[in-house]
């Protein structure tokens, strides 16, 4: 005779959805912690603070009395007194403790822009760093990163329109009316900022020969340049002293024997 065929196994338990085994009902201490956590974690940490104190899970979802009747002596003290379980602070702020703290740190946009005493358009400074150290150029404006805007005119010494902190500058007397000349917008500190190409590829041949790229403005500077230079040409020749003016814009600032910087009047 054949053998009797194998009854299929029953299909497991499905929920409502038909995803999974069907779970076991909550069970009623835990209703009240159900949060963002899950039930198996909530349950498993009430467990261990129950077997820490080695009491039921259940007792440690009961609510605590805020006070605590205990008895005191004397005859005209009442014999009871409630006390808070927990106390409350002695000390309370001032201000509401809500505000948000301002980190430390200040980012460079926010810093303070100041100028040191007698520097405001139109007054000439002596440059005592760089390749155009000595000569006397005129100061224009302060650009938004805190750098001042200079200018020589670069066709009475050849100093161009640069930036320079104030730092490396002398601030003299000397001072030309620059009102009406108008510097462009376009002039920033973006506008100074030198491209540099990427690094080409190494090609065939001799690997250390490098040919040196020097800098060459481009149109829009040298229009730019003769512009501002037109403007403040005109306004020196305007000048009483205008032959003064140009020998002295145009002569460096040296120190010679028996010259002491510190008892100069600039």
């Amino acid at each position: 005779m054949a053998p009797p065929k194998a009854k299929p196994a029953a299909p497991a338990a499905k929920t409502a959805q038909g995803k999974g085994p069907k779970r076991k009902p909550l069970p009623k201490v835990l209703k009240k912690l159900v949060s963002h956590r899950s039930t198996q974690h909530l349950y498993a940490k009430l467990k261990r603070q129950a077997a820490k104190k080695k009491v039921a899970p259940e007792s440690l979802l009961k609510k605590r009395p805020k006070f605590v009747v205990k008895k005191i002596g004397g005859e005209k003290n009442g014999g009871t007194r409630k006390v808070l379980v927990k106390r409350q602070r002695k000390h309370y702020p001032t201000e509401p403790l809500n505000k948000k703290r301002k980190s430390g740190k200040v980012p460079f946009k926010a810093h303070k822009r100041s100028l040191k005493q007698g520097l405001e358009p139109g007054r000439v400074l002596i440059i005592l760093a760089g390749r155009h150290r000595g000569k006397r150029v005129v100061y224009l404006k302060q650009l938004a990163s805190g750098l001042l805007l200079v200018n020589g005119p670069f066709t009475v010494n050849k100093c161009p329109l640069r930036r320079m902190h104030q730092q490396f500058v002398i601030v003299t007397s000397t001072k030309l009316d620059v009102s009406g000349v108008k510097v462009p917008e376009h002039i920033n500190d973006k506008y100074f900022k030198v491209k540099k190409d990427r690094k080409p590829k190494k090609a065939d041949g001799n690997v250390f020969a490098q040919e040196k790229k020097t800098y060459k403005p481009d149109e829009q500077r040298k229009q730019d340049q003769k512009n501002i230079d037109k403007q403040m040409i005109d306004v020196i020749r305007k000048d009483k002293q205008k032959k003064l003016l140009f020998s002295y814009l145009g002569s460096y600032f040296q120190l010679r024997n028996r010259v002491y910087p510190h008892k100069l009047k600039f």
